[in-house]
């Protein structure tokens, strides 16, 4: 099991979206990072990050968020907040 720790800068990507929108942007955004970064086809984010990603609501995600991203299998990665 292979593990790292990350830091995604999101804000480049949900600026590009209605304020309305952006948290949910956000957490579509770091799936497909973490899909493209680790070539794999499911990507688990944990309740932590989520939460984080929604801590201030729908219009202010965070600009940028610090991961700690466990790679199960050659098909599986989880992502879990770094603390």
């Amino acid at each position: 099991m292979e593990e790292r720790i990350l830091t995604i800068n999101l804000r480049k990507y949900f600026l590009k979206y209605p304020r309305w929108r952006r948290s949910k942007r956000a957490a579509r955004i770091l799936r497909e990072i973490l899909k493209k970064r680790f070539k794999v086809e499911t990507v688990k984010i944990g309740k932590d990050v989520t939460e984080f990603i929604w801590k201030s609501g729908a219009k202010k995600p965070p600009s940028k968020i610090r991961i700690r991203v466990f790679k199960i299998d050659e098909k599986t990665l989880e992502a879990k907040r770094e603390v």
